[in-house]
């Protein structure tokens, strides 16, 4: 279910998503860290509470004290060095009275600094009456205000006694923290002992904590804010685009997106919308290629066809035998250039689908070459006595980045075509070099009449042919196959007539690897 739900959600969406459910989870662990940080630093405390308690009452039980007013107050002017650090500690006998409060001696300040207003002592008379008076409730944790004299008085009926017991008080900006204790001497519990201490720092600890982090979660929140909005910006955004151009080209729709600035971008965006759009110049050049390719073709074919609908209607009305059979032959004719015209498209379409599967890589181009012209010269020794030779200008090897298959159909059309023009008893020179930029060349030169055209680059459209002696013997697409081929390999080709002799020089330059 939560996989469908992010499926449904922007990547915006989804980062804000992720980022808010990590968020909730440290934000559960931060709070119960800070539930249990307290307890544990309270347990310190008390720690250190219920040591000097063990130790006042190994004294209290060695030096034999009585719980009565004139031995606690001996003792706590013996002993203070008992009570460093302590604010206040307070003695009371098994009755609950008061019997001793270091508040009320002439102690050291630096062991006892502050008051506990839970309990007040108040000297009434010369004679030292005191009296216990409860200023102020402290709260135990279950809601309900008890005095210090309640408290010692449950502690007393409850299963912990004779176990110390710590509770705490927050008032204002004071929180304390109180440790009480029963004396038991031969058996017999003569008193109790509470120590109470000023726990300011847990509180500081705490709400320094709380403040860090609350602190760390606002420039995280802030963080996530501004690396959600970068990356809107500048990278979901631009995306979106992207989105929108390619729906705009399916759906073939008049309004256009533009994304020229983010082909000026530096970064993988930039890279990707140059991709992008060179993909989709190149696939509706195909298309367009495609759609005048099969327009050139419907045209091509429907003259053949009218031929044979004049032909076949004509044969149907003549009794003429020789008419006859000039008529039967002008049928095959047309139908030997359909058949050919078919065929060649249909190889057209099977070269462009290997293609787009073919790999491009680093190719030595001389025993390709030397592998064609053997076999053309072992396949045409017996017609017409045209002889093939090779030769080059004597430089190492020839590499260029290409195709070797589609190598060896450029050349073997290029022959094709030369031998076709060609007389009998003629020569054919493949001849391969290096520029001085080391360009690879590759000429083909043959000893026919030569290019009639002023422009030669005509040659090579589709379905052009200048043969009127062989016309249907062709299908004008060969030197169009080359060409397609030719600007395959990034490399260009140019047809010219020779300067030395008679004949057609056709010349490829391959870009330097």
């Amino acid at each position: 279910m939560l996989g469908n739900f992010l499926k449904n959600l922007s990547i915006l969406k989804k980062f804000l998503f992720i980022n808010f459910v990590f968020f909730t989870i440290i934000g559960l662990f931060t709070f119960i860290y800070l539930k249990n940080v307290q307890p544990n630093l309270i347990k310190k405390k008390s720690s250190n509470h219920i040591e000097v308690i063990n130790n006042t009452i190994d004294n209290l039980t060695r030096l034999n004290v009585k719980f009565v007013e004139e031995d606690i107050r001996s003792f706590l002017f013996s002993t203070r060095f008992l009570f460093q650090n302590l604010d206040r500690v307070i003695f009371f006998d098994n009755k609950l009275n008061l019997v001793g409060d270091t508040d009320t001696l002439d102690l050291d300040p630096r062991s006892f600094t502050t008051r506990l207003d839970t309990v007040e002592l108040e000297i009434l008379n010369e004679k030292k009456t005191k009296e216990i008076t409860e200023k102020k409730n402290i709260d135990v944790g279950d809601n309900n205000s008890v005095s210090l004299r309640d408290i010692l008085f449950n502690y007393a009926a409850s299963k912990n006694f004779g176990i110390p017991f710590t509770f705490t008080q927050e008032e204002f900006n004071k929180f304390k923290l109180t440790t009480i204790k029963n004396v038991m001497q031969n058996g017999e519990n003569m008193g109790y002992l509470a120590i109470t201490e000023n726990a300011n720092d847990i509180k500081a600890a705490i709400d320094e904590r709380k403040s860090f982090i609350i602190r760390t979660a606002f420039a995280v929140g802030l963080v996530i804010l501004i690396f959600s909005f970068v990356l809107n910006r500048y990278f979901l955004k631009p995306i979106k685009n992207l989105v929108s151009y390619t729906k705009t080209i399916k759906n073939k729709n008049p309004k256009t997106t533009n994304i020229e600035n983010l082909k000026l971008r530096n970064d993988e965006l930039g890279l990707l919308s140059n991709s992008l759009d060179d993909m989709t110049l190149e696939l509706q050049k195909r298309i367009t290629h495609a759609e005048n390719f099969s327009t050139d073709l419907v045209h091509e074919i429907r003259n053949p066809l009218a031929s044979l609908k004049s032909a076949s209607e004509i044969l149907h009305d003549t009794t003429d035998i020789n008419q006859r059979i000039k008529l039967i032959d002008i049928l095959s004719h047309d139908v030997q250039r359909i058949e050919r015209l078919i065929t060649d498209y249909s190889q057209i379409l099977k070269d462009e689908v290997a293609l787009s599967r073919e790999k491009i890589k680093k190719i030595d181009i001389e025993p390709i070459i030397k592998s064609v012209v053997e076999d053309f010269n072992n396949l045409h020794k017996l017609k017409k006595g045209i002889k093939i030779s090779y030769e080059n200008d004597g430089k190492n090897k020839y590499f260029i980045n290409g195709i070797e298959n589609r190598i060896e159909q450029i050349i073997a059309n290029l022959l094709d075509n030369a031998i076709s023009f060609s007389e009998e008893d003629k020569d054919v020179l493949v001849k391969v070099s290096k520029s001085n930029n080391k360009q690879v060349v590759i000429n083909i030169l043959d000893e026919g009449q030569g290019f009639k055209e002023s422009d030669t680059n005509k040659i090579f459209k589709r379905f052009y042919s200048n043969r009127p002696d062989k016309f249907g013997q062709h299908s004008g697409l060969g030197l169009n196959i080359v060409k397609n081929l030719v600007d395959l390999h990034n490399a260009t080709i140019k047809a010219s007539n020779r300067t030395d002799q008679m004949g057609a020089n056709m010349e490829i330059v391959f870009p330097r690897v």
